[in-house]
């Protein structure tokens, strides 16, 4: 419940991940139910504010703007998985909350979304959780000294993997 909140109306910048970490330090066989758990209340508080963008877009009658219709519109059109899974990835306080509001208001397919959204919580909570197994109550401890470079390591593999998947079926086409 506090990952849909999180994600969607309230901020709770580390209790959440915290809460996660100190769950799984404790009950070690439900860690990973945890992490799924939390990734999942994440990705519907996310596809609220998704559809109230999108959904409000619609109900105010707002035109595209030329930027929206030349530049993120048309970058987004290509990057728009790859842009979620890597927002979904950023470690706290990251203002995560601006990438569901931009892709309901550009209207991004909600199934891309979704999937790019269950994609990178999935591996942040479901890593955040095997971080508390790990290392028990001193993981709490331990997530706020390294989380930025451990997020930061995973945003450039997934860059590193999507550029290198771009390249293998631009060669192949």
């Amino acid at each position: 419940m506090i990952n849909f909140l999180d994600s969607s109306f309230l901020a709770f910048p580390f209790i959440n991940d915290a809460l996660l970490i100190h769950l799984a330090s404790q009950n070690h066989r439900a860690a990973l139910l945890y992490g799924l758990e939390a990734a999942f209340g994440s990705v519907l508080g996310a596809f609220v504010i998704y559809g109230i963008a999108r959904g409000g877009r619609l109900v105010l009658g707002r035109k595209q703007s030329d930027f929206e219709v030349s530049g993120a519109r048309r970058w987004l059109a290509h990057n728009d998985f790859i842009t979620i899974l890597v927002a979904s990835l950023l470690p706290p306080p990251a203002p995560f909350k601006v990438f569901p509001l931009a892709a309901g208001a550009l209207r991004i397919d909600p199934r891309r979304f979704v999937l790019a959204l269950l994609a990178g919580r999935s591996m942040r909570f479901v890593l955040e959780a095997l971080v508390g197994v790990k290392y028990g109550s001193a993981a709490e401890i331990y997530f706020r000294a390294h989380l930025a470079s451990v997020s930061i390591v995973t945003i450039a593999l997934v860059l590193v993997f999507a550029v290198g998947y771009r390249w293998l079926v631009g060669r192949a086409s």
